[in-house]
């Protein structure tokens, strides 16, 4: 039991050690910096992750795993189209800061990639489709938005912009065209205004598709993500 707990122990650490340094460097930085930063031997880091590609998905899985417990947490807040929005907010944060994580650590494996950002999107599909039928209940979000199109839109938007502040900005534009279409938009983005164009594409979980990110779920025990056809409406 307590070389249980140890284990567990370890495996947090290094998992905040490489979260911070991976957002401070990058998914290049030297993984005896990760061990040095935990606290922990070398032989400890391989012992919980045998590659980069292991540690990389680790870290991008517990961040999205983060971010479907909060949709789950948004699922009691008083206002649903808030609840829904707040979280979509958080989710073209990540795909935009994060997208970079799971491609590297699934560069060179088709099939592995394919896999986790299936789950990853499905997590994430069902989260996403929580709060969106909330919100569509109390008519705060047209009738006819789907998850699908949800999170496709978010995707692109998370990809689109030029950083998570201009992402926020284009999310802004996407709510008003979703919640009230007849209601002239006031403002714009920092970058172009209300006609910037929203394009580009999510990631998909297949090579040649991969462009954004949102997920969850461990190497094989996935839990939250978005990824597929354009993250079929996600990130992976």
């Amino acid at each position: 039991m307590a070389r249980r707990a140890d284990a567990a122990r370890n495996a947090g650490l290094l998992l905040a050690a490489a979260r911070e340094l991976f957002d401070e460097h990058g998914p290049e930085v030297a993984l005896d910096e990760v061990a040095r930063r935990a606290g922990v031997g070398n032989a400890t880091l391989y012992r919980h992750f045998p590659t980069r590609g292991d540690l990389l998905v680790a870290v991008y899985a517990d961040e999205v795993d983060a971010l479907c417990a909060r949709g789950a947490a948004l699922l009691d807040a008083p206002v649903a189209v808030e609840a829904l929005f707040g979280w979509l907010d958080g989710f073209v944060v990540h795909v935009a800061t994060k997208r970079d994580l799971a491609l590297a650590g699934t560069a060179g494996a088709a099939g592995r990639r394919t896999a986790l950002f299936g789950r990853w999107h499905e997590a994430m599909r069902v989260t996403a489709g929580r709060l969106l039928e909330r919100a569509r209940g109390e008519g705060g979000v047209r009738a006819e938005v789907s998850v699908e199109d949800l999170l496709a839109l978010a995707s692109a938007v998370a990809v689109a912009g030029h950083g998570p502040d201009h992402a926020r900005d284009l999310l802004a534009l996407m709510r008003h065209g979703l919640t009230d279409p007849c209601e002239p938009h006031h403002g714009g983005s920092h970058h172009g205004g209300p006609n910037h164009a929203v394009s580009g594409h999510a990631v998909s979980g297949h090579d040649g598709a991969d462009r954004g990110t949102s997920a969850s779920g461990r190497d094989g025990s996935s839990q939250s993500g978005s990824a597929q056809g354009g993250s079929g409406g996600g990130g992976a």
